[in-house]
């Protein structure tokens, strides 16, 4: 896989990573996850060239980072390294549970626990995972900032930002990477944070490139999805008529998007998993697009993305496909 740099000073990565979230969170958890078929997933992705592997302390939670620390065991030195703090906190019992938690405490803490799960004495990429309003972020980031100083982090970055708190963040330390969902299905972050993050040769890597798996056309309707998955609570079509009136509309709309995709893949050969996020790679330098998965077949399919060629007129029928009805998360 060709590479590419999380900015201009940042280490070498393949231009498609590997989100490991799903492994253990949120997608699909009736379904029994095989430890063997995980790591051997991983080691893939790495073989591919999938460098950069993303997890975060909330994933399971724990469970996520434990399972790269045994998969990276004698591979540690072939991976780039992320895991992210502030979106767990801990209840009066002391147990673990999602909630924002961006005190300097907790982030110098978390990266002991985190480094320890991960059987490593450093990760690459160290990120503020939600921000917290009750935390001035200069005093989060101060805290990152103590994570590289001492050698724990080797970088920090941010998720889910505005340009705002990108600016203020950067006063107390460098950032080197801002992590949001951007794909066709979701193009928020293209208005300023995107291009902010060009001028300022900051990386931005994008989850859910694949529109948390709806642009490749295996869900189209609330039924598709196993009863606990999350997504059932996205833009997608309720199985009825019922519903309320953003799903009804959703009903029409969203699954002629990723339909539309669908034909432009079959008219530069590949699959809709590898045009959707050749469609994100095309948004500039630096820009690393995350794609998560639990299995070989469809690993392989997502590093397909990284030779897809697509032409001006490709990326102007992309461009033109309207928003999906309904937001991110209803």
């Amino acid at each position: 896989m060709r590479t590419t740099t999380l900015g201009p000073d940042g280490p070498d990565v393949g231009v498609i990573g590997l989100g490991c979230m799903g492994m253990s969170f949120s997608y699909d958890q009736e379904t029994p996850r095989d430890e063997a078929t995980l790591i051997s997933v991983i080691h893939q992705a790495l073989d591919l060239g999938m460098t950069l592997l993303d997890t975060a302390d909330v994933y399971g939670p724990f469970t996520n980072e434990a399972l790269l620390g045994r998969a990276l065991k004698s591979r540690r030195d072939q991976a780039v390294l992320a895991t992210k703090v502030g979106a767990l906190t801990r209840d009066a019992q002391g147990n673990p549970v999602m909630g924002l938690n961006n005190r300097p405490e907790h982030i110098r803490r978390s990266i002991d626990e985190s480094l320890r799960r991960l059987g490593t004495d450093h990760v690459d990429l160290y990120y503020l995972h939600r921000t917290d309003p009750q935390v001035p972020i200069e005093e989060s980031v101060g805290a990152l900032a103590e994570t590289v100083a001492a050698g724990k982090a080797r970088a920090i970055g941010l998720s889910e930002v505005s340009v705002e708190q990108i600016q203020r963040a950067h006063s107390v330390h460098p950032i080197t990477a801002v992590q949001s969902e951007l794909s066709l299905w979701t193009r928020d972050w293209m208005t300023e944070v995107l291009p902010y993050c060009q001028e300022q040769d900051i990386a931005f890597v994008p989850y859910s490139p694949l529109g948390k798996g709806f642009l490749t056309g295996r869900f189209s309707a609330h039924d598709d999805l196993p009863e606990d998955d999350f997504r059932r609570g996205l833009a997608l079509p309720q199985p009825s008529a019922g519903g309320t009136p953003i799903q009804q509309a959703a009903l029409s709309t969203n699954p002629a998007i990723a339909e539309r995709v669908r034909k432009i893949a079959e008219r530069v050969e590949a699959t809709p998993a590898q045009v959707a996020p050749a469609w994100v790679l095309a948004q500039g330098e630096y820009v690393v697009p995350i794609p998560g998965t639990k299995t070989p077949k469809y690993l392989a399919d997502n590093a397909g993305a990284a030779d897809v060629e697509l032409s001006a007129a490709d990326l102007a029928e992309l461009y033109a496909l309207p928003v999906p009805t309904g937001g991110r998360y209803f």
